[in-house]
C-alpha cells in the first residue's frame, strides 16, 4: 500500500530526530526544507497541511506560480538551484532564503533588488568541495576573497553555507564533504568577518540527510524521500 505524505514527513522527521540525538543536537537545530520542483500545487498544499513549513524551489517561473497560488500559507521559501543574475529581481521578491550565492556579480545584483525592495536578503554561500565541473560553488581556496567582497553589502546578510557533494550509493562517502563544509564555517567563524554569519548549513538531501544532520547540517533539502520520483 503507498504511504502518504504525511506519513513519509513522519518517519523522515523521525530519522532527523534520531540522527541529531545520535550526535548530542536538539532536533529542533534543523530544519526540513521540502524540494517542490516539479511537483503540482495541489501536492504541495498537501505536504503543507501535513506540517511543511519551508518550501525549496529551483526555477524561478516554477516558483512564481506556486508563490502565489499559496500566499495564504505563512511558509518560508528557499530558492535552491542555480540563480542568473537577470533573475535576481524574482528571487528577491520571493524567497527568505537563497542558499546558491557563488560570485561578487551575483551578490552585488542581489543587494541592489534588495535594497529597490526595502528588503535585506538573506544568503547563503554555495561551495564546491567536489570540484566538478557540473556543479555551481565557489571554491574554497576563492570563498574568503568572495565574503571580503560581499560583506560591505548592505541589504543582503551572509547567514551560513551550502554545498553538494558527489552522488554516491552509500551516504557514508559524503561525510568527508560534510564535514569539510562545517570545518570551513567554524573557520569563517573565528575570522569575526563583519555582516558573514555562519549560523546555516544546507546539506543533505534524500540520500544521505542523516550523515549531513550528524556533521552539523542545520537545513536538510528533502523532495523523493517525501514526495516520490519527480512528475
Amino acid at each position: 500500500m503507498q504511504t502518504s505524505i504525511a506519513e513519509r514527513l513522519f518517519s523522515i522527521k523521525r530519522r532527523i530526530e534520531g540522527a541529531a540525538l545520535r550526535c548530542g543536537r536538539t532536533p529542533q537545530s534543523v530544519r526540513l526544507v521540502a524540494v517542490t520542483k516539479t511537483h503540482p500545487v495541489e501536492l504541495v498544499r498537501t505536504a503543507v497541511a501535513a506540517g511543511i513549513t519551508d518550501v525549496g524551489e529551483n526555477y524561478i517561473q516554477e516558483a512564481r506560480d506556486k508563490f502565489d497560488a499559496l500566499s495564504e500559507h505563512p511558509l518560508s521559501w528557499h530558492f535552491i538551484g542555480h540563480l542568473q543574475s537577470n533573475k535576481a529581481k524574482y528571487a528577491v521578491r520571493m524567497f527568505d532564503l537563497i542558499h546558491t550565492v557563488d560570485s561578487i556579480k551575483l551578490a552585488m545584483e542581489l543587494n541592489r533588488q534588495a535594497q529597490k525592495a526595502g528588503k535585506r536578503q538573506h544568503i547563503l554561500i554555495q561551495v564546491n568541495l567536489s570540484g566538478e565541473a557540473t556543479k555551481s560553488g565557489v571554491s574554497e581556496q576563492s570563498l574568503i576573497d568572495l565574503l571580503n567582497g560581499i560583506h560591505p553589502l548592505s541589504h543582503i546578510k551572509v547567514r551560513g553555507l551550502m554545498t553538494m557533494p558527489p552522488f554516491f550509493d552509500d551516504p557514508v562517502k559524503a561525510r568527508p564533504y560534510f564535514s569539510a563544509l562545517r570545518q570551513l564555517r567554524d573557520r569563517i567563524r573565528s575570522l569575526n568577518i563583519p555582516n558573514i554569519e555562519m549560523v546555516e548549513l544546507s546539506m543533505g538531501m534524500t540520500g544521505e540527510f542523516e550523515t549531513a544532520v550528524e556533521e552539523g547540517a542545520t537545513l536538510v533539502r528533502i523532495g523523493t524521500a517525501l514526495f516520490g520520483g519527480r512528475r
